[in-house]
């Protein structure tokens, strides 16, 4: 890299961390504070009532106060990353950034310590003194042998989980790269011989972890700056090295490396040589971790043995060692319920975690994090990636399970599976919003075909689907295509074995579907010819034309292309008195909850007639979603105050319903704001009949649909459910280009749902 592109790394960087304010944290409040009836429940005299509970009963700080949730990130600045004993201010942006990993990966609320004192006796001590504070304490960046005796205190006099990153983190992603590692060369950890270099704290912990895995003492050969650790050296020597020490005449890395299954590096640049790997085992395993510049580099390394499986603590090489696998969900699942310690088998619990991610699909998030990546596994994906959002479920409720198991959880859970469900729900926006629509999908096993079967959302999409659905997905597209993409993209599915597909270049039932369609549209101008054309080449047509042949019960298409395009093809094939689009309703998942927006698509300037239509259709469908529906007719006039336009529309339609006689409640014309502001409303319209904000918005003008949609998507963090199509009797839905493979899956999940549920 060029002094110019490090100075201009280096200079973005510093852009970062000063700008928009200083620094990477904030602190923000959880309740409101707006008037003087909060202000006394938050301070004098409201507090009292929580102060006395906490002192009748200690645990009750976990129910009261954010402790259950919070995290002291302490570091004397002995041992930074790569820079060494630069101090406890230095260290700062470090351990801040520790703190906005917590948060992101696992919602962990973080406060950075970083203390003055270099005695390591009197840093425990003061760390000790903290607990009242903390749910749990993540030390970090204390040099070796310190952290040894900052960590063995701390844990011995408080009881809250007192973890060592650098030590412990560390170990468990290296255990379950090593697990994987393993799995691919086809070895055991009991017959494996371990070379390592680097004896600080996370070396050590290391070489820990694998014996509790399976590797045997006296299979491991610690070396260290000094050399090999043997029995009766006495130069730099502590307890933690002593207890690898070899009986052995042995005295050099040169001297041992000699058919090493498996050598792990946590020490400097260019300690392993090529011919070193190339006088290991066969299939030799190579944790060359040493940052920024490795023991070894991996393109150094594959040249000397070609079927090398390497791992590194660098980004921009695969299988990175990162800790960020292991410390966010660890901690996750401590805290949740109220374990004393992390233990051994909360750490092995992590670790097989882990490994089993790896093993398993990719996520379509992680895919969309990493793209142009090969994320299949196998040498070069041994373990997840950080943005893989199952690692949150997956890990911390293991790590939940063994601290139960083990007797050191104070507050047991009653049910992981449901944990497990709310850890997924709080990394995936729409899960507890979908749960009803997925168990109502449940009762039916219905045939979903995707008019797009080629685009990889989709392909992980119907991934889901049989993973998580009783749902059987059809796919349109090119058998070869769709299979060599499944292999790319690390998916287990493959065409014909998990699900069909219709080859629009060359299908059986070409001319069925042909002859179909031309039936269909003979009075419409379409020719035999165009029929033949279009079934070779409008794959939306011929989604259609399967549903109306009941080759499939639902249709999702328009992953490309104009919504009104696709919706011309499902209008033709599938449009019938008692089947005719009457509306588009997207579903935007708010930080302060859902919200609905119809008719976004289907109908530019809707009719009264029309609008109640949408009504009636968007009512049923939130109540599918176990909402009440509390309908908002929005329009530039409010209650009357403009005679002409979208209002006059949207008070006529107000009459339709009023005269048919519903069930559900709706209001208007109004503006937004005052749909969603009672207060406001109630200002300009007292009486009216809508209690609480409002979670339908429905629109007299597409345009104004559409724009709050993507306004609330692009500017206001809305995750979109749908569009859903209303009244096709849920046998097709138009999704939109923008939507991703948990969007799909979502959207299968609907259509999925027995059509008894549905307009």
């Amino acid at each position: 890299m060029t002094d110019s592109s490090n100075e201009n790394l280096r200079q973005a960087a510093l852009f970062y961390h000063e700008y928009p304010k200083p620094g990477k944290l904030e602190i923000r409040a959880t309740k409101p504070l707006a008037n003087g009836r909060d202000l006394s429940r938050a301070y004098s005299p409201g507090v009292a009532e929580a102060c006395l509970e906490i002192k009748a009963d200690e645990t009750n700080a976990a129910r009261y106060t954010a402790r259950g949730n919070l995290v002291a990130v302490v570091s004397n600045g002995t041992a930074v990353l790569g820079l060494g004993n630069i101090g406890a201010l230095a260290s700062k942006p470090v351990m801040e950034g520790k703190a906005v990993l917590f948060k992101k990966f696992a919602n962990i609320d973080c406060f950075d310590i970083e203390v003055n004192e270099p005695d390591p006796v009197k840093l425990a001590e003061i760390v000790c003194a903290l607990e009242p504070t903390f749910g749990a304490i993540n030390l970090e960046d204390i040099k070796a042998p310190d952290c040894f005796i900052v960590e063995q205190i701390c844990r011995e006099r408080m009881n809250i989980p007192v973890f060592h990153d650098d030590q412990h983190g560390t170990a468990i992603v290296v255990g379950a790269a090593a697990t994987n590692a393993l799995h691919v060369a086809g070895k055991d950890w009991a017959d494996i011989k371990v070379v390592s270099t680097g004896g600080g704290a996370a070396g050590i912990a290391c070489l820990n972890m694998l014996l509790k895995l399976g590797v045997k003492r006296e299979n491991v050969w610690l070396c260290d700056i000094h050399g090999l650790v043997y029995e009766g050296r006495a130069e730099d020597m502590n307890p933690q090295k002593a207890a690898f020490a070899q009986a052995s005449d042995l005295r050099t890395l040169d001297d041992v490396i000699d058919g090493a299954d498996l050598f792990l590096g946590l020490s400097g640049p260019g300690v392993l040589t090529p011919e070193h790997v190339a006088r290991m085992a066969p299939t030799p395993i190579v944790f060359a971790l040493a940052n920024p510049t490795p023991e070894i580099m991996p393109d150094v390394a594959r040249a000397a043995v070609p079927d090398a499986i390497i791992a590194t603590g660098r980004s921009d090489f695969p299988n990175q060692v990162n800790n960020v696998l292991c410390f966010p969900f660890i901690f996750r699942g401590a805290l949740d319920v109220g374990a004393t310690e992390i233990n051994d088998a909360m750490q092995i619990a992590c670790v097989e975690g882990i490994a089993a991610l790896a093993r398993a699909t990719t996520s379509a998030e992680a895919a969309a994090a990493y793209r142009g990546e090969q994320l299949t596994f196998g040498a070069d994906y041994l373990i997840p990636k950080p943005f893989d959002p199952r690692l949150s479920g997956i890990v911390s409720s293991a790590v939940a399970k063994a601290a139960m198991e083990t007797g050191v959880a104070m507050r047991p859970l009653d049910d992981l599976k449901a944990y497990k469900a709310r850890l997924d729900a709080a990394v995936y926006k729409s899960a507890m919003l979908m749960r009803p629509v997925f168990e109502a999908a449940a009762t039916a096993a219905r045939r979903i075909v995707f008019a797009e079967g080629e685009d990889e959302r989709v392909l992980r999409a119907a991934q889901a689907i049989l993973e998580e659905t009783t749902e059987t997905p059809i796919l349109i597209g090119r058998p070869e295509v769709i299979a060599t993409r499944c292999e790319r993209l690390g998916l287990n599915i493959r065409p014909e074995r998990d699900f069909t597909i219709v080859n629009p270049e060359n299908d059986a039932r070409y001319r069925d579907y042909w002859e179909t369609y031309h039936q269909i549209m003979a009075r419409r101008g379409v020719t035999p010819d165009l029929a033949r054309a279009i079934m070779r080449t409008n794959t939306t047509a011929i989604g259609a034309v399967m549903v109306h042949r009941d080759e499939a019960d639902s249709l999702i298409c328009g992953t490309f292309g104009e919504y009104r395009w696709h919706l011309n093809y499902i209008r033709q094939v599938l449009g019938s008195k008692k089947h005719h689009p009457h509306g588009a309703l997207s579903l935007m998942i708010l930080e302060d909850g859902p919200l609905f927006i119809a008719d976004t698509h289907c109908r530019v300037l809707p009719t009264p007639e029309e609008i109640a239509e949408t009504a009636i259709g968007a009512a049923r469908h939130v109540a599918r979603f176990g909402l009440r529906p509390n309908i908002a007719f929005c329009s530039q006039s409010q209650f009357g105050n403009q005679s002409e336009g979208s209002g006059k529309r949207l008070r006529d339609a107000m009459a339709i319903l009023d005269a048919q006689g519903h069930d559900f409640c709706y209001e208007g014309e109004m503006n937004v704001d005052a749909a969603l502001d009672q207060e406001l409303r109630n200002r300009l319209f007292p009486g009216n009949r809508m209690q609480g904000a409002a979670n339908v918005l429905i629109f007299g003008h597409a345009d104004a649909a559409s724009a709050t949609r993507n306004i609330l998507k692009m500017k206001g963090g809305g995750l979109e459910v749908g569009p859903i199509l209303m009244g096709m009797g849920n046998r097709a839905h138009i999704v939109t280009p923008s939507i991703t493979a948990r969007g799909l899956l979502n959207m299968a999940a609907i259509a999925g749902t027995p059509v008894d549920h549905y307009s």
